[in-house]
């Protein structure tokens, strides 16, 4: 059971989906993410009604059916949906655990039912506990948001959070747009390029996927790249590259400019730390359109000197450089459902002071003129602005703050982002 492993191993939830077999898919597939994403999402409010009907702390095979039964309940649906759930989670443990345990879940689910249709949302001008007690997530984070979005901006956040996140998916065929049996099952968004793909059509989208038509990634990754702009005839490094989404958006913007007449050569290189994501990346980079060179570096950048380019037989500097930096990932937690439970009290400073050794790494390799973007995918200040601050205070005249975008979930209606774009004098 994955949830299990989940709580047993702390695996992340994206790497366990990965993990189920292939002959598992449509509906069935999609279910399973629906529920261990649920149970994960909603696991605080759960918690806390099951420490008051448990005496003891169940093992993670019981623990894992009691968290999805909660999520079920959380769920709704007629009025025999509550029996439903109970009926479930009593022939689920009679399978993962024992006959005793199974009469343990019979009466804390029925019993969880009841505490769960008798909550009540937290008032508008609520606390913080009662924030994360309600909208399971850890009460220092909502603090922390509270002081930086207001009440009615963190409720806003917190909202979002808890809502299962559409499949976002970019159409890469510039020539052309989807065909009306193509919109079938991709629909318009607000974004140019960015479609929803309907649920039930995984198979139309594998096959999408596999023959260059789409590439599944939220509509937040066009902000770092639309402020990088690359053209043809320029050296373009993505220097924390992997997994790839926008290395590849990248390398189409280049091939849509050379069909529309302008054909000098441009040079992408992609570099990244050596491990399991390179192999991504590497796939990724395969289904860049011809006629754009690509190169694959596997670097530390922060420790990336002049011999590592020279002996791959690359640039030194490049006109643009793209810095996507590892971060708290606070924007995109619709999607990454386990990240607020991974996180803890001062990681966001943590982060902060690599982001901005990896930030001077990446201006070392910024050409006379060039432009340096510098993006996360967390709405966190500490992360964002003032690591561009304390970046533009030690470069001194060298760089300057042109142009920057944060994309808070809650307003901009997609994952949440920040993109600085720098430009060397």
């Amino acid at each position: 059971m994955l949830l299990a492993r989940w709580l047993e191993k702390n695996e992340r939830a994206d790497t366990l989906l990965e993990s189920l077999p292939r002959t598992l898919a449509g509906v069935e597939r999609g279910r399973c993410q629906s529920l261990l994403f649920g149970a994960i999402r909603h696991m605080g409010r759960i918690d806390a009604h099951l420490s008051a009907l448990v005496e003891r702390a169940p093992r993670p095979r019981l623990k894992a059916v009691l968290l999805v039964a909660g999520f079920e309940l959380i769920e709704g649906g007629d009025e025999h949906h509550a029996a439903r759930v109970v009926h479930h989670a009593v022939e689920q443990t009679k399978t993962l655990a024992s006959a005793p345990e199974a009469r343990l879940v019979n009466a804390v689910v029925r019993r969880l039912a009841a505490a769960l249709a008798a909550d009540n949302a937290p008032p508008a001008l609520a606390t913080a506990a009662q924030l994360a007690a309600w909208f399971s997530h850890p009460e220092w984070l909502v603090q922390r948001w509270l002081a930086q979005f207001s009440a009615a901006g963190t409720r806003a956040f917190l909202e979002w959070n808890q809502k299962p996140a559409p499949v976002l998916a970019r159409w890469r065929l510039r020539a052309r747009a989807p065909s009306d049996a193509e919109l079938a099952w991709l629909a318009p968004t607000q974004w140019p390029e960015f479609y929803e793909v309907r649920p039930g059509h995984w198979a139309e989208t594998g096959a999408a996927i596999a023959d260059g038509r789409i590439y599944v990634q939220d509509a937040s990754t066009r902000l770092a790249v639309g402020l990088l702009a690359p053209r043809p005839g320029e050296r373009i490094l993505d220097a924390c590259a992997a997994p790839g989404g926008k290395s590849i958006l990248i390398a189409d913007m280049l091939a849509a400019a050379r069909e529309a007449g302008d054909g000098a050569p441009a040079r992408l290189v992609a570099l990244d730390l050596p491990g399991p994501r390179i192999d991504r990346l590497r796939e990724n980079l395969a289904r860049a359109a011809a006629g754009v060179e690509v190169a694959l570096v596997q670097a530390d950048l922060a420790k990336a000197g002049r011999r590592l380019f020279a002996d791959h037989n690359l640039p030194e500097e490049y006109d643009a450089v793209l810095l996507d930096a590892p971060c708290s990932n606070t924007g995109v937690m619709r999607h990454r459902v386990d990240v607020k439970w991974r996180l803890r009290t001062g990681d966001i400073e943590k982060h902060a002071k690599q982001q901005l050794a990896l930030l001077d790494a990446a201006a070392r390799r910024v050409a006379a003129s060039g432009r340096l973007v510098y993006s996360t995918c967390s709405v966190d200040e500490v992360e964002n602005e003032r690591v561009v601050s304390a970046f533009l205070e030690r470069a001194g005249a060298r760089f300057e703050l042109e142009k920057s975008v944060v994309a808070y979930p809650w307003l901009s209606g997609h994952d949440g982002a920040a993109a600085f774009l720098l430009r060397r004098k």
